[in-house]
């Protein structure tokens, strides 16, 4: 498979730099049959991912189906670098109590008020991950967690729809 130019493959080590830098990301998940999406905030120990959470789909989704995705991404703007990692691998309820014990002395605390106090961990099967320069046509904004200066040849901009409610996760793109 060949890479469209400007794009870099980054190798394993770049890859755990990048998810040891990260907050939150992205776990997806089997429901059924259907694909599922959660935001969650993790840590990674012993190169593996752990994150909390509370009774639910989450939690069955991905310590019952044990096959997960996790991803997190970024753009460096001051470089115009985007990059992504995406981690495949085998979810599993953190139970032994000597284990839990050590997941509850991570760094690792709720960011809502509720219940979570259950660990998952993912173990980690695959990890990949790329970089690219975002092209001068693009700017990428804030309503997507991007920043940077406006470039006078901008030709994309992120706009909402009309007569639709707009919050700054749902950007749409449109050409000007």
């Amino acid at each position: 498979m060949s890479l469209p130019p400007g794009t870099e493959v980054l190798d394993t080590t770049a890859c755990w730099a990048l998810l040891g830098d990260a907050d939150v990301g992205r776990l997806a998940v089997d429901n059924g049959g259907r694909p599922d999406i959660f935001p969650i905030n993790f840590v990674i120990d012993n190169q593996s991912i752990i994150f909390r959470s509370g009774p639910g789909t989450k939690l069955a989704a991905s310590a019952l189906m044990h096959y997960v995705a996790f991803e997190i991404d970024g753009y460096e703007p001051s470089d115009r670098i985007a990059w992504s990692v995406v981690v495949k691998g085998r979810a599993n309820q953190i139970e032994r109590m000597q284990d839990v014990y050590n997941a509850q002395d991570l760094p690792l605390f709720p960011w809502i008020v509720s219940d979570k106090p259950y660990f998952v961990r993912i173990t980690v099967d695959k990890v990949t991950g790329q970089r690219f320069r975002v092209i001068d046509q693009v700017t990428p904004d804030a309503s997507i967690g991007w920043t940077g200066a406006q470039h006078p040849n901008d030709r994309l901009a992120v706009l909402p729809v009309p007569d639709e409610e707009h919050h700054e996760g749902a950007p749409h793109l449109r050409p000007d």
